[in-house]
């Protein structure tokens, strides 16, 4: 199965792994996932969301989507979240990655991502 159709069967099916809706359990399969992929389903992951900040961060890829789809939100409560926010948090989750997945793929946007990537850190 391609990557992008996993992420889309994740999605669309989440109960079918395991996963109840909620933000933490479905951002740790997806870093299982690319665990097992040896890092190969979210290389370029954590890059490509820092990018798209436009800053520099030390944060990792599943803190800083939490942070994205809910400001002001603290990471330690990411499993005392209202369902609204926990689904919240998951749609944009699953949105970021099937949309970095068209950037990896194509190797002239991936190689675009990491030279502003390495501008972003050299300015540090």
């Amino acid at each position: 199965m391609a990557d992008k159709q996993l992420i889309e069967q994740l999605q669309a099916r989440p109960g079918m792994y395991g996963l109840n809706g909620t933000y933490h359990p479905t951002a740790m399969l997806l870093l299982g996932f690319d665990l097992a992929r040896d890092g190969g389903l979210l290389r370029g992951f954590r890059e490509w969301l820092i990018v798209r900040r436009g800053e520099p961060s030390s944060a990792v890829w599943y803190a800083l989507v939490f942070q994205e789809s809910l400001p002001g939100v603290s990471l330690r409560n990411w499993g005392r979240l209202e369902p609204e926010q926990d689904q919240r948090a998951v749609d944009h989750l699953f949105s970021l990655v099937l949309e970095f997945l068209d950037v990896r793929d194509n190797s002239e946007s991936l190689a675009r991502m990491y030279t502003e990537y390495h501008s972003l850190q050299a300015g540090r």
